[in-house]
């Protein structure tokens, strides 16, 4: 057997120029899937691990995925608001063990600015059930113009504790008008968590009341300007949403169910793991679409595989018919072209493995900076074995067609080939 396979890199070796291709192709491939598998795994972990420890996301009535998109991933337009007395009506259930309500609608250069209070920083969890830290400064006191920055943030525009800044009102790059005559000053820098806080400014509630204060229907009022002043216990009258813990998960669908059916002010109340998996649902078509362009690129690669030793097997007649006169059996030059198909695709996976964790090395802080999501660092997965092990069986299955041709090669037409 090691003498087969010696012979197998041997003949490998005399013919590497076109096996160099095949094995780029193949190792193309392997790039291809394997990349495709662990960014659709870790995306899917990192929208998953966004929110964690919340059992109920509570907003107005409407679709639970537009509530979770928009309080979660600040992604779409915004829902009907709720007053502030139903969402703290709602901590007064036996069941629920923490309320922490919050209020959007406004924007730093295009981040979200989310306004809340002290059991924000206190409950929420991100990742697996990881607090929130602050690395530079501290947490807001008070009800002043004071603001805390997520670590994107702080790092793409360059902001650090003590620093001023300006808030917008309106979401996204282009708003609407700026909150000029309050100015906030940045108290804290939020820790790096893999999560949409990243990317967010929070700000007290009676900051937010103190902002709008006088504004109709979104509209600035006519007015002098004047500096705003923030008061304690002036908070909105309308929230965007609240993130609700309970004391037991246990409860969580009898607590929704109560919810809904409130009359005097209906409530819409999602499950943040179900409506996740509702809209991996809805995006499946995508990530079916990206694994078949991946399967379609790596069958491309082993078509290559085959043309290359169909197309040396006439070069190589003679050689064959030499291994047979000397007792070479029929089966040993299958096992041959076989040893050599997985010769190659053992190179192209390997340089495809390699070239996979380049790239994730690579790209980890660009996408975790822009998007948010954490590449994983951990040795592959069983999904991502099974599928270099499909790779090299398929590479193999693929060395049986010049195998079997080999095969009806005759010992004659080998030593004297037709012109």
């Amino acid at each position: 057997m090691s003498a087969l396979l010696a012979l197998a890199a041997r003949s490998a070796w005399a013919r590497r120029f076109t096996l160099v291709l095949t094995i780029a192709a193949v190792a193309v491939s392997t790039l291809l899937l394997l990349a495709t598998e662990r960014l659709r795994h870790d995306v899917r972990q990192s929208f998953s691990q966004a929110l964690s420890g919340t059992d109920l996301i509570v907003g107005a009535r409407g679709s639970p995925t537009q509530l979770l998109l928009h309080t979660v991933f600040h992604i779409g337009q915004p829902t009907q608001g709720v007053s502030l007395r139903r969402i703290e009506s709602i901590g007064e259930l036996p069941q629920v063990a923490w309320v922490v309500p919050i209020a959007l609608g406004d924007s730093f250069r295009g981040f979200p600015v989310i306004a809340t209070d002290e059991r924000f920083m206190r409950h929420v969890r991100m990742g697996d059930r990881q607090p929130l830290r602050i690395t530079q400064g501290r947490d807001i006191q008070g009800p002043g113009a004071e603001a805390v920055i997520g670590a994107q943030v702080a790092r793409r525009l360059g902001l650090r504790a003590g620093e001023r800044m300006t808030l917008s009102h309106g979401s996204g790059p282009i708003t609407e008008a700026s909150h000029d005559d309050l100015p906030f000053t940045i108290v804290g820098v939020l820790a790096p968590s893999g999560s949409p806080i990243d990317r967010s400014v929070l700000i007290s509630l009676e900051s937010m009341h103190a902002l709008h204060a006088g504004w109709v229907a979104g509209v600035r009022p006519v007015r002098p300007q004047q500096a705003a002043s923030p008061e304690a216990g002036a908070r909105p009258a309308l929230v965007s949403a609240a993130l609700v813990g309970l004391h037991a998960r246990s409860a969580v669908f009898s607590v929704q169910r109560r919810l809904h059916a409130e009359r005097e002010e209906p409530l819409t109340a999602a499950l943040p793991g179900v409506t996740l998996d509702e809209l991996w649902q809805t995006l499946g078509m995508g990530e079916t679409a990206l694994r078949l362009m991946g399967a379609m690129v790596a069958l491309a690669s082993l078509a290559g595989l085959v043309s290359v030793i169909l197309a040396g097997l006439e070069a190589r007649r003679r050689e064959l018919a030499i291994l047979r006169s000397i007792g070479a059996s029929p089966l040993s030059l299958v096992a041959l072209l076989v040893a050599e198909g997985t010769l190659a695709s053992l190179a192209g996976i390997g340089v495809g493995v390699i070239g996979t964790i380049v790239l994730g090395l690579t790209a980890a802080g660009p996408l975790q900076s822009h998007f948010g999501i954490v590449l994983g660092t951990q040795a592959p997965r069983m999904g991502e074995w099974l599928l270099l092990a499909a790779i090299l069986a398929t590479g193999m299955l693929a060395s049986l067609l010049p195998a079997w041709r080999a095969w009806r090669l005759s010992l004659a037409d080998g030593l004297s080939p037709r012109s």
